[in-house]
């Protein structure tokens, strides 16, 4: 393929053969049903290593292999809650432990609760927040088909715990920053500061962050009784896995297709990201057997340890630090299996230009417009500013309704998206590695949306503006927190 738009008939073969046979759709079902959860560190993600390194064989990819990489295995635990009205009137609550969150004690947690909306409502509180439980309860997520919502909502979960403690609260509640009203919490990555007491985190259902706010606004003294008995319990072996398609011409420069192995133990990772997952390969399947190999490899990783801290993105970079610079492009699949509408340069409007022209034949099925973006994934981030990235745009409509719930599940896949998926993914691909340029290099990530650090200093009550807190009795330290809020 050119730059100039590509090979007309191979980009229709590889559409043919995606949307032909399903095998995209089969491969994310065996691995959410068959595999089922695979926190990092765990059975689960063990079977899921192996069950990836026997698939990619069998769908004809070379140098298939693992590569070691070092992980968290933290152990959820029950999470147990009840709010007590001034009554002495008692609702069960609805939530998970946020991972990597210390537990409460054997004995729980009895506190008054505090519902904040915003980092400047808990600063603004001054002491009020001492030796209470916070709830952050920002408004409720919109549903859309962008990151947009979730990088607000998700802040939260991210760095509440680490302002609710420099408040000199004993926990932190957080609204689940998820779309869906089904009373399921939305679990997830947060982060603690070595510099502050680390107190226990879990997410609320949104049903119940609303039966809080009701009964506060009803007046007279709630408590909550909380209690939580995660633990993490060191790191262990565990491995990213690698296949590929040789190029025909120049096979030390590669195309990279990520996706994460690991998913949370709530639900069986369907949409995140066994779905991911199942793209990839199929399109790298496609790819290989379409009859003429592309110019370059395709190389297909399957991260471990997304959820908890990026070790699988961060140990590849390191480890193929000397080949990065033959990494002509990065593509990440990690939004679900919500239809292809396009693509995110990550380069430019250079690379805009180069995307626009490869994405010439999804126009078809409404996968080639292309726009310029600021990150393209959070496992393929270690390498940003020095490997050229582009992202796949999906339909993110429904994506957090099931997104880190226990209803992530095989039965919210649909089969024509997935085929779409790995047919968009797979002429892009092929595109990229057989074109004889190359993309832009893409600047540093600016990391916004669905991956990134902290919200900045200045929108977490710093240290100075809230009394510090003496630890609590139930604070344990904690693992090395997690690099990513996805």
């Amino acid at each position: 393929m050119g730059a100039g738009g590509g090979d007309g008939a191979i980009s229709s073969r590889l559409v043919g053969m995606a949307l032909s046979d399903g095998r995209a759709f089969q491969l994310a079902q065996q691995l959410s049903d068959g595999v089922g959860p695979r926190p990092s560190g765990s059975p689960g993600a063990a079977r899921a290593v192996a069950w990836a390194t026997e698939q990619m064989k069998a769908l004809g990819l070379k140098n298939v292999h693992t590569e070691l990489v070092r992980v968290p295995r933290w152990i959820r635990g029950e999470a147990e809650a009840q709010v007590v009205t001034a009554a002495g009137n008692k609702q069960e609550l609805h939530l998970a432990a946020l991972g990597p969150s210390v537990p409460t004690g054997p004995d729980g947690i009895v506190a008054d609760v505090v519902e904040v909306a915003s980092f400047d409502e808990l600063k603004a509180l001054g002491d009020g927040a001492r030796g209470k439980i916070v709830l952050f309860n920002p408004r409720t997520m919109q549903r859309g088909r962008s990151f947009e919502e979730y990088g607000r909502a998700v802040s939260f979960r991210a760095v509440g715990a680490v302002a609710a403690a420099k408040a000199g609260a004993v926990a932190a509640l957080i609204r689940s920053a998820g779309t869906g009203a089904y009373r399921l919490p939305h679990t997830g990555a947060m982060f603690y500061d070595d510099a502050t007491p680390k107190i226990p985190a879990a997410a609320l259902t949104v049903e119940d962050a609303d039966l809080i706010h009701r009964l506060a606004r009803a007046g007279g003294r709630l408590r909550v009784r909380l209690k939580l008995t995660p633990r993490l319990d060191g790191e262990v072996d565990s491995a990213n896995v690698i296949g590929e398609v040789p190029g025909r011409e120049k096979k030390d420069e590669i195309v990279l297709l990520g996706a994460h192995l690991d998913s949370w133990d709530l639900g069986t990772g369907a949409v995140d990201d066994a779905a991911g997952c199942a793209i990839i390969m199929d399109a790298a399947r496609i790819a290989g057997s379409v009859g003429r190999a592309p110019r370059r490899t395709i190389r297909v990783v399957l991260f471990m340890n997304e959820e908890m801290g990026l070790s699988g993105g961060k140990a590849y970079a390191q480890k193929h630090a000397a080949e990065l610079s033959k990494h002509v492009a990065a593509l990440e699949v990690d939004s679900g299996e919500g239809r292809p509408t396009g693509w995110g340069a990550i380069g430019g409007p250079a690379a805009v230009e180069m995307i626009r022209k490869l994405a010439a034949p999804l126009e078809t099925f409404g996968a080639s417009k292309v726009i310029e973006a600021q990150e393209a994934g959070a496992d393929i981030g270690p390498m940003a500013g020095k490997v050229p990235m582009l992202s796949v745009e999906q339909d993110l409509t429904s994506y957090f309704d099931w997104h880190h719930t226990a209803a992530d599940t095989a039965d919210k896949l649909d089969p024509m998206d997935m085929a779409l998926n790995a047919a968009a993914v797979a002429v892009m691909a092929y595109g990229l590695a057989d074109a004889v340029e190359t993309l832009p290099m893409s600047p540093p990530s600016k990391r916004v949306g669905r991956v990134g650090p902290p919200p900045p200093a200045a929108t977490v009550p710093p240290a100075a503006a809230i009394p510090a807190a003496s630890a609590p009795a139930a604070a344990t330290p904690a693992g090395p927190a997690p690099a990513v809020v996805k």
